[in-house]
């Protein structure tokens, strides 16, 4: 090889490991084992590190018990704490068999300070009893769409049946997001509760997410931490349109948890921007009826879409195409609000996101020329 060609290959071979460092320089440095950063909205994942490892989820889990009491018990309801409540592990808010609180008071002391027998307790309220709960716990984590779960008690305490992954920990959070009184409580870093029993008893909460009040933006979530599962922490942080989710999982140490979500949010937010996609003011399509008072229904998008573009990405290769079929059955009526198909959200003819499409009318089922019409020519029309 001569002189000239050497050096060629010498500046082609720094240039390749230049681009190779830039383009590691791009990504977060996480010390984390699992991790992942979504969009809460539409759950687009921005970053991800073995997040379908299963992992032990610690107190993370209990934001799957703090969502299924708020939806299934009165926040005025006595929670009463028992033996089991008491005697569970860090018994925090120093309990005495008999105290008691309100489901939303207890609410809050799980989420902000990790209450063991405080989710022990609720869990009781809720079903009976923890073995009861955890099956209420694994149907609603299916229904919001978690794939690789299993949960056995409320609190995160180590079980060896007991495990999630980063991925269904980041849908789990954004199912609980949507809520806007556990919005609330999250995104609280100090409050008190009153006991109902005994009157005179109170605590301060102090949130031990770390990231309230220090990141601009941070609004929740939880924290979790056992020597198994190591360091956890489910983040979420909001600026502008643009609202992030960032699970870490399996962390060295208390701290590097929220160095890691720091770092994950930072890659974010410099690279996500929402845009407009779907505009339910503006979706109207027309359906034919069979079998109905009349021949059509008006179908609409359910609910606007925002999708977030990464950098680099363009809006022109976003389109909307409608999975619906040309005529629905009335026989037993429609209600508004029911859903007969799908605007898909597609980007590059890949299809991103879906919205449900509803009835935007009420049709009673019965009988009418127009809708016999259509029975007769719905070969034709399908």
């Amino acid at each position: 090889m001569n002189l000239e060609k050497f050096l060629t290959a010498i500046i082609f071979s720094a240039i390749i490991f230049s681009m190779s460092i830039c383009a590691a320089a791009g990504e977060p440095k996480i010390l984390a084992d699992s991790a992942i950063l979504v969009e809460a909205s539409t759950g687009r994942i921005i970053y991800e590190k073995n997040s379908e490892t299963y992992r032990e989820p610690a107190s993370m889990t209990k934001m799957l018990t703090c969502i299924l009491a708020m939806e299934k018990l009165d926040p005025n309801k006595e929670i009463m704490m028992g033996y089991d409540a008491v005697t569970a592990e860090d018994n925090t808010l120093n309990w005495s068999t008999g105290d008691s609180v309100s489901a939303k008071e207890m609410v809050t002391a799980v989420m902000l300070v990790s209450e063991n027998g405080g989710a022990i307790a609720l869990a009781q309220a809720v079903s009976g009893n923890v073995s009861r709960f955890a099956e209420l716990m694994n149907d609603k984590a299916k229904q919001i769409g978690c794939t690789s779960s299993n949960f056995e008690n409320p609190n995160g305490l180590p079980d060896p049946n007991h495990y999630s992954t980063a991925k269904d920990m980041a849908r789990i959070a954004a199912y609980c997001m949507k809520n806007p009184e556990f919005r609330e409580i999250v995104d609280t870093k100090r409050t008190s509760i009153r006991w109902l029993y005994p009157k005179e008893k109170w605590s301060e909460l102090n949130n031990t997410n770390e990231l309230l009040g220090k990141y601009k933006g941070a609004n929740g979530i939880k924290t979790g931490w056992t020597r198994a599962a190591g360091g956890c922490l489910t983040a979420s942080a909001r600026r502008g349109e643009v609202e992030l989710i960032a699970v870490i999982m399996h962390s060295p140490d208390h701290d590097t948890r929220f160095d890691d979500a720091t770092a994950l949010f930072n890659y974010g937010f410099e690279r996500v921007r929402m845009v407009d996609a779907i505009d339910k003011n503006r979706v109207e399509k027309t359906v034919f009826v069979r079998g109905g008072k009349q021949a059509t229904i008006i179908v609409g998008a359910e609910d606007d879409l925002n999708f977030p573009l990464m950098a680099g990405e363009d809006a022109k290769f976003l389109k909307v195409t409608y999975d619906l079929p040309k005529i629905v059955d009335a026989e037993n009526g429609i209600q508004i609000g029911k859903v007969l198909g799908e605007a898909v959200l597609r980007y590059d003819g890949k299809p991103v996101a879906r919205v449900p499409l509803v009835a935007r009318e009420n049709v009673k089922g019965g009988f009418s020329f127009s809708s016999l019409l259509i029975s007769i020519i719905a070969p034709l029309i399908t």
